[in-house]
């Protein structure tokens, strides 16, 4: 009951990043669902509905991490000490923002059912009743098992993620080199992304000429690009941190050394946002550089809308939680005599820097992704 208490008192703009995870959520599971409509339809061909299925992961994920974001950032957590002092403790406020979560993620759930059904034809006397219900296996019956266990599927892994992201970690139990701010995840990143590339391009020997994004696709290409793309997320970080030495390096002046200094102390909170980011981009433009205007259709423009969307939006609220830490240093360095001019200039080296470090690579990564399948 405290949980729905905070969640109808919030602030607007908590209000608002609720509604953008629960929005985000319904996309997710209308994909979900779009898949098992495909599979309905097409019961002898498994493989590309499994493709289908394994497609949703990437906008899953992109929900979960939006999700973590803005429980991170949700009211209780801001309000520690007052619900500390009501007996709370740290787990009591992993517990609220897990259910503050599932609240969220089961409003969008029930929405993309909602729509869904409305789509198929099945809820009539509204407009555009039945309007997709060819591309929705209307002429099927849905399986009630498996559409609750797809709709309930980002619910679960959202607030489990949550659960995990907010449990009190003693500072002893943390890693030694991420108490150092050693970026370790460089070498995994570089490590996936060359086994996705390898794992591609055995797999693409076996694919016809031609073929789509979906039907004859190898499920192996399809698991080297899931590769390729954790990779780059876990090259945020990395980068991030990259960014801010660079910055501090070699007698630094002040709007550098503020700058660098930012993105060390963020490297490990605004890092995977700006790695997910990177995917997105990197699964754009390999996707436009593969299939172009071929690839537009309804569920690919829902699909990419939910992950584009996502990322912004992950970015937008970390990067917000982080300059309300940063207010009291902000107002420190104004009282200091330090001009509006110069706070702006560090905040765009802060974006510039990170951008040109990973746009060289996105674009690399790219052009290797595409070799085995156009070459």
């Amino acid at each position: 009951m405290l949980a729905l208490r905070l969640i109808r008192g919030a602030r607007p703009t908590a209000q608002l990043r609720r509604l953008l995870v629960a929005l985000a959520a319904g996309g997710v599971g209308f994909l979900l669902l779009g898949a098992l409509g495909y599979a309905l339809d097409h019961p002898g061909d498994p493989g590309p509905a499994l493709v289908r299925l394994l497609w949703c992961l990437i906008p899953l994920a992109a929900v979960v991490q939006l999700a973590v974001a803005v429980a991170r950032r949700d009211p209780g957590a801001e309000q520690r000490t007052g619900l500390d002092a009501a007996g709370l403790g740290p787990t009591g406020l992993a517990r609220l923002a897990a259910v503050s979560t599932a609240v969220s993620m089961l409003l969008g759930s029930a929405l993309a059912l909602l729509v869904f059904l409305h789509l198929r034809g099945d809820v009539a006397g509204l407009p555009f009743d039945g309007s997709a219900g060819d591309g929705l296996a209307a002429r099927r019956g849905l399986p009630v098992p498996a559409t609750l266990t797809l709709l309930l599927l980002p619910p679960t892994a959202a607030v489990v993620a949550t659960a995990r992201a907010l449990r009190p970690t003693p500072p002893a139990a943390r890693p030694e080199a991420e108490r150092r701010g050693i970026p370790v995840t460089l070498p995994w990143a570089a490590a996936l992304v060359a086994t996705g590339l390898t794992v591609e391009g055995y797999a693409a020997r076996d694919l016809p000429g031609g073929a789509g994004p979906a039907e004859g696709m190898a499920t192996g290409v399809l698991a080297g690009w899931l590769l390729i793309a954790a990779g780059l997320v876990l090259a945020g970080p990395a980068a991030t941190e990259l960014a801010g030495r660079l910055l501090t390096a070699w007698r630094p002046g002040a709007v550098r050394l503020l700058a660098g200094r930012v993105l060390l102390a963020d490297a490990g909170r605004l890092g995977g946002p700006v790695g997910v980011l990177t995917a997105v981009a990197w699964s754009a433009l390999t996707a436009a550089l593969l299939y172009g205007a071929e690839l537009l259709g309804p569920f690919t423009v829902l699909g990419a809308a939910v992950v584009v969307g996502c990322a912004v939006g992950t970015v937008w609220v970390t990067a917000g939680r982080g300059r309300e830490e940063r207010a009291t240093t902000s107002d420190g360095l104004r009282d200091l005599g330090a001009s509006v001019g110069l706070l702006r200039r560090a905040a765009a080296l802060r974006v510039a820097v990170p951008a040109l470090l990973l746009l060289p690579v996105v674009l690399a990564v790219a052009q290797l992704a595409t070799l085995p399948l156009t070459g």
